[in-house]
């Protein structure tokens, strides 16, 4: 008798505590109903949620005050900065060539002929000389600037400079090195060939020359509007 009491207690303490299905499904669907709502419509933008969480973060980055100044400065100190390294590197890049390539020669055709060595060390004089223009324009853009009146003009305006330096060093020096290699070589067999290796060899010097007079006026350019 007391078993069977205390089990009608026992259910119907389970009635009274169930909860309806109907008011679990309205609650689960409610407590839904707002992320579902924000994916919804992300993806009818055509984005994902994260894409756009990613979006309004960089909306608050750039409208942080001063975040565009801090991008113009990054810009305008990274335009400066390739103009040095493009200057110096590519016209040591085309030394280095020149020297090597004619140096090959040189060394083969001593060989044979060492006395002739002083006399055709002249495209390696000339492949030298290369680097040093491309440091010139390197001082000359790292030098005399004020970082805080440096504008987006004065950037791109010096690495121009660089490039126009440096390329036309590292062109020179490839063809002096061809050229040195096989004139050395030449001038060994036939010595009427000097006169015209020297000449050779002085045009194909001028070609950096020109870089480097490009790159002085458009640093001077740059230095004349700060």
């Amino acid at each position: 008798m007391t078993s069977v009491v205390t089990s009608r207690a026992l259910d119907a303490y389970v009635a009274s505590t169930r909860v309806p299905r109907a008011h679990t499904r309205a609650t689960s669907t409610t407590s839904l109903a707002g992320p579902t709502h924000r994916r919804s419509s992300a993806r009818a933008r055509g984005m994902r949620p994260s894409t756009t969480r990613r979006c309004r973060a960089s909306t608050t980055e750039a409208s942080r005050p001063g975040a565009r100044d801090d991008a113009g400065d990054l810009v305008r100190t990274r335009a400066r900065c390739r103009a040095v390294t493009n200057a110096l590197v590519f016209s040591c890049m085309g030394a280095a060539y020149g020297t090597a390539k004619s140096g090959v020669g040189i060394a083969s055709m001593g060989v044979m002929r060492p006395e002739l060595v002083m006399k055709s060390i002249l495209p390696v004089v000339f492949s030298g000389i290369l680097g040093i223009y491309g440091l010139i324009i390197a001082v000359v853009i790292s030098s005399g600037i004020n970082p805080k009146s440096y504008t987006l003009f004065q950037g791109y305006a010096h690495l121009g400079s660089g490039l126009a330096c440096g390329l036309s060093g590292l062109s020179a020096g490839m063809c002096i090195g061809i050229v040195g290699d096989a004139g050395v070589r030449a001038n060994a067999q036939q010595p009427k060939l000097f006169v015209g290796l020297v000449l050779i060899l002085i045009f194909a010097e001028a070609l950096a020359l020109y870089g480097m007079i490009v790159g002085i006026i458009l640093s001077s350019s740059a230095s004349g509007a700060a």
